[in-house]
């Protein structure tokens, strides 16, 4: 697996550019404005992951995975030696989990692009969130290291239960992060 050092064009952006921007394929995307239920769903994922202690999470940093690839997920579980202060972006080898948010303008990407991009560097657990009717359906996957591709584990509604290398069980209720 290459290692990529951290830095580029995206720590060297303007103080008034976008707050959000990521490199996919060599282009800078912006994310644009997010949603009611992505925030919620970001609040809800940070404050229910408890990583055991030297794991750590994280809310939308970067992940260097080449010279043309530094996207950015929603959620991050990363190894707590490599979160520092001064990180801007995590090296894929040290990422537990990826999590994207779905929102109108990321479905392609989501869907399709990013996971290719997170399995061809190794990051072992990918999970994307979607909203039906206004309620989160977290889709799970895991690393399949033969094929060097991500296969599902699970579709999960209401309450997310499985094992990422320790358990997790998410009450997915938005409504207990408004209170």
């Amino acid at each position: 697996m290459k290692r990529w050092r951290s830095g580029g064009p995206l720590d060297h952006l303007p103080p008034d550019a976008p707050r959000h921007a990521e490199l996919i394929d060599g282009s800078l995307v912006v994310r644009l404005p997010q949603t009611g239920f992505h925030m919620l769903t970001l609040r809800l994922l940070e404050w229910s992951l408890h990583p055991p202690e030297d794991l750590a999470v994280a809310r939308e940093m970067t992940v260097t995975l080449g010279p043309r690839q530094r996207p950015e997920p929603d959620i991050l579980i990363v190894k707590r030696s490599a979160f520092t202060t001064k990180v801007t972006s995590f090296k894929p080898e040290d990422v537990h989990l990826a999590v994207e948010v779905v929102s109108d303008e990321s479905r392609e990407r989501d869907r399709t692009t990013k996971p290719i991009r997170y399995s061809d560097a190794g990051i072992k657990h990918f999970w994307r969130v979607e909203q039906d009717d206004g309620i989160p359906v977290a889709y799970t996957f895991e690393l399949e290291p033969a094929v060097e591709a991500y296969v599902p584990t699970g579709v999960h509604r209401e309450r997310l239960r499985t094992n990422i290398g320790f358990d997790v069980d998410l009450d997915l209720d938005l409504d207990q992060v408004t209170r």
